[in-house]
């Protein structure tokens, strides 16, 4: 059935509602629009769905939202896992409550109990609650820190991490295979929770998340000694951060945090901001502008589903407040999380390990390397640091100590197996009053470590591509790298070639291939001299092409211009493709 034909079915079929007709009729006679959204399903991938909102097979609607969940029913009944239940939690955006609701009544007319949060929830609570319920795996509906425009989903099993495999191809087969929507389930709300196949939660799980961050303050006594000094200005950017970030940090002692007013409340629109994403400079123009009013000591900011945290810290000598990227304040914690736990417990354990991604800094692998502990590179996504967790579980060897990926995610702890903002929050304020009493600021501890590991700066940049044709020209640029692997890039030259597709490491002076060692991703990865690197993937919940890129200097004056420097060369060498 092509797109034509399937947008006549969508008009006709006594499955689809009447308002969702009529938004369909709307576009009649705009064949480019029809096209966009009947062309192709929107692809159940390894992160579950993401996509604009609407009436179509290429929108996130109910109907979609349906399939989804009758695909994740079915393979949950297939694994014989049906009386565990599945938890549900949604953010702040345009259709989150519908799209929860219907995949709550999906399971539950297919006999699985579904517990879905009574209002919005951030992230890593709903990754707490598949462990903290004993539920076979977890719904969040939300599409993190994208447009307005846009809606997602993302599954998780039962360990809380997002879906690895086998179960990420098998829950995508499963949704692959329903053809017609008739063949979903719904039932009726109030049969479902007479049934008891619809439970609504809420107080009982907060509480004992909360508890388990409490567990996780190492330097209570610089809280209660500093807390009451520290200024923190934060900003949920209209999501789900406000309730939990603003209770962890008043019940453990901070009582200095003032929450932009303009941006407490959830609001699927974003009216304040055009990109709701921490790693937008223009995401913090109001938090900033607080700060300076207030003399805040640091600058917060969590994405709409509060997995990840954006950081300012203030330099007391200049008065300017200084961004911290993913990759700094990720360092920045690791260095206090694992030096706090060897000064604790007088050691840190021999199995003890840092999980990094293959896009995160290098400064990672001297902080692992300065307190002799394991350094594990994962995957992009933090479902394969989840994975790592899971493994020392299993296995009995390995002892977790930190985890964090460049785009603003971390997680301390393994309450859960997902980013967690809300933990971070705890984390970066507890460092502040820890530092504070070693009479220094955040930014004098990220300076320091600088001294101490090196000058390793790391940037990210992307090309986004709309539509049919910027997919194919995403393709089209994976492809020309894969099959010319350049000699050099910028003034580096390439040392060795990482094609995690097609599993291969070249050595560019010897010619010898090896493995990557991990699993296949239309990833690539360029170690270049003088100890900078460049990867290029598309992005796994944008249409973007990311440029992650890395090098080090002998000063933070110097590593910032050499990374200006081959951001530049790196741009200009994909547009010339």
């Amino acid at each position: 059935m092509d797109y034509k034909e399937m947008y006549q079915e969508w008009l006709t079929n006594p499955v689809f509602d009447e308002e969702t007709k009529k938004e369909l009729q709307a576009i009649s006679g705009n064949d480019k629009e029809i096209k966009e959204r009947f062309y192709a399903d929107l692809e159940f991938g390894t992160a579950g769905l993401r996509g604009i909102i609407g009436a179509g097979i290429n929108r996130m609607n109910i109907y979609v939202v349906r399939k989804a969940t009758q695909g994740l029913a079915n393979y949950i009944i297939k694994q014989g896992k049906q009386s565990q239940g599945v938890a549900i939690a949604y953010d702040s955006r345009r259709m989150s409550p519908e799209f929860s609701e219907a995949a709550a009544l999906c399971l539950a007319a297919n006999g699985i109990k579904a517990y879905r949060f009574e209002s919005l929830r951030p992230t890593p609570e709903l990754s707490f609650a598949v462990r903290h319920l004993g539920c076979i795996a977890g719904i969040n509906v939300t599409a993190s820190h994208n447009p307005p425009e846009y809606n997602g989903y993302k599954v998780y099993w039962e360990d809380g991490a997002q879906i690895t495999p086998p179960h990420d191809t098998g829950i995508m087969a499963e949704v692959k295979a329903i053809t017609d929507y008739a063949n979903t389930k719904t039932m009726d709300k109030a049969e479902a929770e007479a049934k008891g196949l619809y439970v609504t939660i809420g107080k009982e799980v907060d509480d004992a998340y909360i508890a388990e961050l409490k567990k996780l303050v190492i330097r209570q006594d610089c809280i209660d000694k500093y807390g009451k000094d520290i200024k923190v200005v934060y900003t949920p950017l209209h999501g789900t951060g406000n309730l939990p970030a603003r209770r962890i940090l008043k019940e453990i002692g901070f009582e200095n945090v003032y929450v932009v007013p303009e941006q407490e409340l959830p609001d699927g629109e974003f009216p304040t901001v055009s990109y709701p994403n921490p790693e937008a400079a223009e995401a913090f123009t109001l938090a900033l502008k607080l700060a300076k009013e207030k003399d805040a000591d640091l600058v917060l900011a969590t994405d709409p589903d509060a997995d990840r945290l954006g950081v300012y810290v203030k330099d007391t000598g200049s008065g300017e407040y200084i961004t911290l990227t993913g990759n700094m304040s990720g360092c920045l914690l690791a260095d206090y999380e694992i030096g706090q736990m060897k000064e604790r417990d007088g050691s840190l354990p021999a199995d003890g390990a840092l999980i990094k991604t293959i896009v995160t800094s290098n400064l990672a692998d001297e902080i692992a390397k300065a307190y002799n502990v394991k350094l594990i590179e994962v995957l992009t996504g933090f479902k394969y640091i989840g994975q790592q967790i899971l493994g020392f579980e299993q296995s009995g060897k390995g002892t977790y100590l930190f985890g964090f990926e460049e785009s603003y995610g971390c997680l301390i702890g393994t309450h859960a197996r997902d980013k967690d903002a809300i933990v971070a929050t705890m984390a970066l304020c507890e460092a502040a009053a820890y530092y504070k009493s070693q009479g220094k600021t955040l930014w004098d501890a990220m300076i320091d470590m600088y001294e101490k590991y090196g000058y390793c700066i790391d940037a990210v940049q992307s090309m986004a591509f709309q539509g049919i044709e910027g997919l194919e020209k995403m393709q089209q640029i994976m492809n020309s790298l894969r099959e010319n692997i350049p000699a050099k890039i910028g003034k580096y030259d390439v040392l060795s070639a990482r094609d995690y597709k097609k599993d291969t490491v070249k050595n560019m002076a010897t010619g010898e291939v090896t493995s990557t060692g991990l699993p296949s991703s239309n990833v690539l990865y360029y170690d270049l001299s003088d100890s900078a690197w460049l990867c290029v993937r598309p992005s796994g919940t944008e249409p973007k092409v990311k440029f992650y890129y890395g090098v080090k200097g002998s000063s933070l004056e110097e590593a910032n211009a050499l990374s200006k420097e081959l951001g530049e060369e790196v741009l200009a060498m994909i547009n010339a493709l």
